[in-house]
């Protein structure tokens, strides 16, 4: 493989953990840290979707859960798909990892997270989403 090859892969790799580590996991973590009522913020409005999420139990709590994941996933999808629409149709938004344009670096950046080797399976702590949402 030419080495051009290998700094595109490498740099769309590490755009891929910085958006899994950044967005997705925070996101998941953010909302465990909710139902577990961890969240010790002096903020009412935190300290009252602790108390609601409590209310609805293990089984409730686990279906917010898969909610929550399922639509932090298809905003990601949507961020990547819009990025690539707006690089390749409209030349105004360009996302450069160590002088590589990522969007450029995929041959559909939108489906990167998403494949069973794709970077939810690769660098989110949650691997991919639970079938079942």
């Amino acid at each position: 493989m030419p080495e051009s090859d290998d700094k595109a892969k490498e740099a769309l790799s590490d755009f891929g953990r910085f958006l899994m580590e950044n967005l997705r996991d925070k996101a998941i973590d953010a909302f465990d840290r909710l139902a577990a009522g961890k969240i010790r913020a002096p903020k009412a409005r935190a300290l009252k979707l602790q108390q609601d999420l409590a209310g609805l139990g293990e089984a409730g709590v686990a279906v917010a859960r898969r909610a929550l994941v399922r639509c932090v996933d298809s905003a990601i999808h949507d961020f990547l798909f819009k990025l690539q629409e707006r690089a390749d149709f409209e030349n105004e938004i360009h996302v450069l990892v160590r002088g590589v344009n990522v969007v450029e670096a995929s041959d559909g950046i939108h489906g990167e997270p998403f494949p069973p080797d794709g970077w939810q399976s690769r660098f989110s702590r949650y691997g991919d989403a639970p079938d079942e949402a």
